[in-house]
Parts: structure tokens; C-alpha cells; sequence
């Protein structure tokens, strides 16, 4: 029955980072506007930080990030001055020197910094912003361009918790994805960044992927756990070709469909749980003592662009070409071209290309669906009360969820629902319920499963 469920529901569904998502976006919101939402924030706001590094040295076929790629490093050098001045040119726009309590350094490849320029990145957000002293300070390294001397550089800069790319560690999917990623490099780096204090490590691993199958995803799974990171994430690859062009040169022909992707799927939860990871939302799995598992016991886990989180902040700043930011009053993302980035900061402007405000109603809708994405179930009389509407607001949306019930997606007690073990995977369909703004099947959008 499980089979029929998946191909009924080979849906494209946003991935709910954010409500609403980022194709709903419009330009409409600014500079102008984002400046205004930037001055009227309170002095003691609590931010987070994310800072885009928008290149790599090579391009790896599967990957959905906005970057550029280059073999020379002035490029890169140019852009972060970019970065930095865009910096400043936010910091100016806020009323105080506010506190930083998370700062994520992602792309694109952070670690295509220089080891110089990456700690002097660090410094230039201390010295416009107050970091808090248990700040958080996290970075997505790829293990092909991090030496001992850069981990080094970043146990000096404050670095906390380390993001490794791996995907798979099988040489035929790295071949047919254009990662090629030795095991021994992964192995070298991890065990650089726990020499210099750095054990807070994340691994990034993917099934969906060219030649992989549920036995060789198994596999994968256990060689990533035998180098015991705290966190690993599992994320189902998004073959978008029509967005991304690189893509096109994977072989179709090779990449599992869907029933194979939900085996795989399934085959690496089961795995990574008897190992004694705990499921945290849709596609990360913790340590039972790590903060993100804990967090979920406690029923704060939250989620925002960089996925998961136990980050409470209420505004995310985003710098670098293509970040996005969150604020209280709404979304805003950065032009995403470099070249007009650039240009957009060297002539004193924030470079603010899109946004939407969030209204009443989005924001009733966004604490739904981030409950769901998080603790797979919500209590939507709950929900309604904290933002003073009735319980019945929702009965639509009960009514459109009757088929996924019957299906045996999520069951229904009342005005609460849970999503089954079986039904996580499709966890995004029951947030599409809540979702004014989807149009069922867009192609913008990666598989539900």
C-alpha cells in the first residue's frame, strides 16, 4: 500500500525553511523598506548572523546553492570586501550594537577564504557587533579545501561547530556527481577540527543520488557514523535541471526513482535510529545528549534557511549575495548575482532585491507549519489561541487533510494532528494544507519524498 501512497503523492513541495517561501517573494520589499525594518528593531534585539560566501573551486553537479566558481582567488577577495561593506552598511541601520547569539558562515564554500581572511571576517562582525559569550559560531566546510592551518584558524576566530560535506563516500557516486572526496581527507579533517577543540561537528549525507541504492546507502550510513559526528543530516537530492543547468550533466538514467528513493530513505532512517541517533524533524538525526535532540524533547527546536535549529533568536541578518534575512516585520533576500551585488554595496545601498511582509495570517500559518516540520504534530486550538483566533479557523484545512488521513499520513485526535513514522517523509504534503500562497505541483519546488 506504502508504494501506492508515494506515487499518488510525487508531489513538488517547498521545503519550508520559511512561511511564505521564497517564490512568493517580491520586489516590493527593498532597500528602502529593509532599511526601515533594520531602524525600528528594539536596541536589546537578539540576532543571528549568516554570512553567504558565493564560491567554490569546483563545481559539484548535484548541487542546488547559489555559487560561482573559480580557480583564482582575487574574485573571491573582491567579494568579500563586498561582504564585509555590506557589513557596515547594516550595522549603520540599526539602533544599537546589538547582541549576536549564532553566527553561520555557509555558501558556496566558506572555506575558499583564505585562513587570513576568514579570521579577519570574524573579527570585523566582532568589532560592529556584541557577540554574546556563548555565541555559537558555525561553519560549512568542504574537507577538499580545509588543511590543518585553516582549522587552526578557526579554532583561533571561535569557531564551535564544524558542517561536513560528504554525501556519499561511495567513488562511483562521487564520479557521477563530480565530488571526488577521498574517505581519508574526511577522516583527516575531522580529526583536525577535535585536536583544536572543535567537536561540535555536523555531516551532510544524501540519498537519491546516481548509482546509490539502499544497500550501498546503508553503507554509507555506517562509515558516517564510525567517525562519530554529534549531527547528520539526510537530505533527499533535488534534481531540478531546469534551475540549475549543472545538472544536467548527471545521467538520468542512473538516479533511483521514487520508490527507490523512499527504500533508501527509509533503509538510512532505520539505520542512523538503531545506531542511537535521535529523528529530529524531517531530515536530521542527533546525538540523544546533542542540544538539537534535546531541544526537541523540550519542545523548542526551530526551523529557519540553514534548516533545524535551537537558535531563539527572532531576527536572522543575512550578508553576502543571495542571503536571506528574517525579521519580525518580514523576509528580504540579497540580489543574487555577484557582479550587481557588488555594485549595489560599493554605491553605499543595501542590496536588498526581494522580500514580503508577513501578515497576521502568515504568521498563524508559519507557527503551524514550523510545529509540524519540527515536532511532526501540532494542536492547532493551541496555535490559534496564541495569536487570539478560534480553534475553527482551521476547518478547512482539516476537511483537505481527510484523503492523507485515510492514507495513513498523520491521524487525527480532535483538533491536533501527528504525522505517522511511516507518513515523516511526507510531513511537507500536511504543511501544503496550511499554505495559501502553493500552487500544487510546481516545478520550482524539489520531490515531497
Amino acid at each position: 500500500m506504502i508504494q501506492n501512497v508515494i506515487r499518488k503523492y510525487d508531489l513538488r513541495l517547498p521545503r519550508y525553511t520559511s512561511y511564505p517561501t521564497t517564490p512568493h517573494f517580491s520586489t516590493t520589499v527593498e532597500g528602502e523598506v529593509y532599511t526601515g525594518w533594520l531602524s525600528s528593531l528594539p536596541a536589546e534585539s537578539r540576532l543571528s548572523l549568516y554570512v553567504h560566501i558565493a564560491y567554490c573551486a569546483e563545481m559539484c553537479w548535484f548541487c542546488g546553492c547559489h555559487t560561482k566558481i573559480t580557480r583564482k582567488y582575487q574574485p573571491v577577495a573582491d567579494y568579500l570586501a563586498a561582504v564585509l561593506a555590506e557589513i557596515d552598511l547594516v550595522a549603520q541601520r540599526l539602533s544599537g550594537r546589538e547582541v549576536v547569539g549564532h553566527i553561520h558562515f555557509g555558501g558556496g564554500s566558506p572555506t575558499i577564504l583564505s585562513a587570513e581572511d576568514f579570521g579577519r571576517t570574524i573579527a570585523h562582525m566582532r568589532s560592529r557587533f556584541a557577540l554574546a559569550p556563548e555565541a555559537e559560531i558555525a561553519v560549512e566546510l568542504d574537507p577538499r579545501t580545509t588543511d590543518t592551518a585553516y582549522v587552526a584558524a578557526m579554532a583561533r576566530a571561535g569557531v564551535t561547530r564544524a558542517s561536513i560535506g560528504v554525501q556519499d563516500f561511495d567513488e562511483a557516486v562521487q564520479k557521477a556527481i563530480n565530488r571526488l572526496q577521498p574517505h581519508a581527507v574526511t577522516c583527516q579533517v575531522i580529526e583536525s577540527l577535535r585536536a583544536e577543540g572543535i567537536t561540535a561537528i555536523n555531516m551532510d549525507l544524501v540519498y537519491g543520488l546516481p548509482h546509490q541504492t539502499s544497500a550501498s546507502v546503508v553503507a554509507m550510513v555506517d562509515r558516517a557514523v564510525a567517525l562519530a559526528p554529534r549531527r547528520l543530516s539526510l537530505f533527499g537530492y533535488a534534481h531540478v535541471p531546469w534551475m540549475k543547468k549543472h545538472q544536467r550533466l548527471i545521467d538520468e538514467a542512473v538516479l533511483p526513482d521514487t520508490a527507490e528513493r523512499w527504500r533508501q530513505y527509509e533503509a538510512a532512517h532505520e539505520r542512523l535510529t538503531a545506531h542511537g541517533y535521535v529523528a529530529v524533524g524531517l531530515d536530521h538525526y542527533a546525538a540523544p545528549d546533542d542540544e538539537l535532540a534535546l531541544a526537541l524533547r523540550e519542545g523548542r527546536l526551530h526551523r529557519n534557511f540553514q534548516g533545524y535549529t535551537t537558535d531563539q533568536a527572532m531576527v536572522l541578518l543575512g550578508f553576502g549575495a543571495s542571503a536571506i534575512g528574517s525579521l519580525p516585520q518580514g523576509y528580504v533576500i540579497n540580489e543574487g548575482e555577484v557582479t550587481a551585488y557588488k555594485r549595489l554595496v560599493r554605491e553605499g545601498r543595501l542590496a536588498t532585491r526581494r522580500g514580503i511582509a508577513v501578515t497576521a495570517d502568515d504568521r498563524l500559518r508559519r507557527a503551524v507549519i514550523e510545529r509540524l516540520m519540527c515536532d511532526m504534530a501540532v494542536n492547532l486550538d493551541a496555535v490559534a489561541a496564541r495569536f487570539g483566533m478560534e480553534g475553527g479557523v482551521f476547518t478547512p484545512e482539516l476537511n483537505a487533510l481527510a484523503g492523507l488521513e485515510a492514507d495513513g499520513v498523520l491521524v487525527r485526535t480532535g483538533r491536533t494532528l501527528r504525522v505517522t513514522p511511516a507518513g515523516r517523509p511526507l510531513v511537507r504534503l500536511v504543511c501544503a494544507a496550511f499554505d495559501r500562497y502553493l500552487k500544487a505541483g510546481e516545478h520550482r519546488h524539489s520531490k515531497a519524498v
